[in-house]
């Protein structure tokens, strides 16, 4: 078993990064912490959040409350499409209509301005779904489209080089939107405009072969843009590919301390393990400060707020609190796109398209989305396969457990033992699962660790087994097989094993 990475604690992570002074005395404050309710820890709860947080040791039986990955949260799993779509198993009945109307919501498919069905109009002009739900179809993860297929739940970043870094973040790689198409391709249009262009996938095979003499194909993707409909894009353009991730356990991620987070962080590897975990720290729109990013596949966002006004936003160009603008991604180089009608009325919902109560309300759902039961726990291979994943270094990046914070106002998330089995950090993954695409501090290179749990629920929930960011893993086998940089020798070790072992390593992961 490897050695967990050293814990650092929130000042020396701070000072390490030149993010905020560490003043002697003092803990900086914790940048992200201000939009949870959150009451200190008592020296009793950081006893207790320390010993059940301890890396595994033994692997005869199940570790206590493995069973329950999202603490009190959890559900039971269904063997059905909606496994995804159930609300946390502890929120208090009062609140179980704010969860049906932000469902509502969520599902709720927008048409353009104008419109007699005036609570609905505002979509686009340039847009990648009508609804949230088209994406995160039950709540699970997008899919790869079809040849001549819409690419719905996929669609590209779009950068260029440039720009100023935020005040106050270090490290960060500056680009800026592409001037004439924003930043993501839009591939629908709404009042007779043409969409911005059609993604394009095309893959070579890749085969690798293991240590025990079998053969794996992966299938490399490479990306372009057809029909572009505002003329050609930058030559500097850069793309990046994204899948719309699952949407389980959100609330429960949004409310780990940031120390417990920033404590896993190694980014000068001064363990000499070769990891080292580095946090995404992004400027907040509803804070005005430096917090750390959490949601995201390169840690983006750091609040679900935040994360799903962006995407009322930027998937269906509708104004909210966060993002006012009625014409969502349309830039000022698309003066047709900008002249369209839009949704925004002055003595209706805020004069917003989706307004402070309807955000709220779809923040809400989001949170309270519960994680389903672990199964198979006790199964002599599936513990095995646990063994295995240690020893292969995996929880270095994949790490398994976190205490969250005591909340006032939030008891579904409050002071809960939860097994995401990730530690919301940017990991270098080397050259193979790079975009060239720098976002944020994130390099081309660096993802945030995906959350594991719910994996083994995918083909149930989403019709497929497509992983990672674009999609391009069709199963857990070509997942690990791309992974490279920080998780070379993670990868390696799985490579190398017998059958027997993969196969044991395999339904481990698939039981989370």
């Amino acid at each position: 078993m490897t050695n967990p990475i050293p814990r650092l604690g929130l000042a020396a992570c701070f000072a390490l990064l030149n993010i905020l002074p560490a003043m002697a005395g003092d803990d900086p404050p914790a940048l992200d912490d201000r939009h949870l309710p959150a009451l200190p820890r008592t020296a009793k709860d950081q006893a207790r959040v320390s010993a059940v947080t301890a890396p595994a040791t033994g692997f005869s039986a199940p570790e206590k409350f493995e069973t329950k990955p999202g603490g009190a949260t959890t559900v039971r799993a269904r063997d059905t499409a909606d496994a995804f779509s159930l609300s946390s198993a502890n929120m208090p009945f009062a609140r179980e209509m704010d969860f049906k109307l932000g469902n509502g919501l969520f599902r709720k498919s927008w048409v353009a301005a104008p419109s007699s069905t005036k609570a609905s109009d505002g979509l686009g002009p340039l847009y990648n779904a009508r609804a949230c739900q088209d994406c995160h179809l039950k709540d699970g993860r997008g899919h790869v489209p079809a040849p001549d297929e819409p690419a719905v739940s996929m669609f590209l970043r779009l950068s260029v080089p440039g720009g100023t870094a935020p005040e106050g973040i270090a490290d960060w790689l500056a680009t800026t939107p592409e001037p004439t198409y924003g930043g993501q391709l839009q591939d629908f249009a709404a009042n007779g405009l043409s969409p911005e262009g059609r993604m394009v996938i095309t893959y070579e095979d890749v085969p690798v072969t293991l240590g025990d003499g079998s053969m794996v194909t992966l299938r490399k993707p490479g990306y372009s843009v057809a029909d572009p409909g505002f003329g050609p894009l930058d030559p500097q353009v850069m793309l990046s590919p994204r899948i719309a991730p699952q949407m389980i356990g959100l609330g429960l991620l949004e409310a780990i301390p940031a120390a417990d987070i920033l404590a896993h962080a190694d980014p000068d590897d001064a363990n000499g393990d070769g990891i080292s975990g580095r946090p995404s720290i992004v400027p907040s729109v509803e804070f005005g400060v430096p917090m750390l990013g959490r949601f995201g596949l390169k840690g983006g966002a750091p609040t679900i707020r935040e994360q799903s006004a962006a995407a009322f936003s930027g998937d269906m160009g509708l104004s909210t609190p966060l993002h006012p603008d009625p014409h969502g991604e349309c830039t000022a180089a698309q003066g047709d796109c900008r002249a369209q009608a839009i949704g925004q009325e002055p003595d209706i919902r805020d004069g917003l398209e989706v307004d402070r109560a309807s955000l709220d309300l779809v923040t809400f759902y989001a949170r309270n989305l519960a994680v389903p039961e672990r199964r198979r726990v006790d199964d002599p291979q599936v513990l095995r396969g646990k063994e295995l994943f240690y020893q292969a270094g995996c929880p270095a990046c994949h790490v398994p457990k976190f205490v969250t914070h005591r909340l006032k106002d939030r008891p579904e998330q409050s002071f809960q033992l939860i097994w995401p089995y990730s530690d919301l950090l940017l990991h270098d993954l080397g050259p193979g699962l790079a975009d060239n695409r720098p976002e944020g501090r994130a390099s081309g290179s660096e993802w945030r660790t995906a959350p594991l749990w719910g994996i083994g629920l995918t083909q149930t929930v989403s019709g497929h087994g497509e992983l990672l960011h674009d999609g391009r893993a069709r199963n857990v086998t070509e997942a690990i097989l791309w992974h490279g940089g920080e998780a070379q020798g993670a990868r390696d070790s799985f490579a190398g094993m017998t059958k027997e072992d993969r196969d044991a390593l395999l339904e481990f992961i698939g039981s989370l």
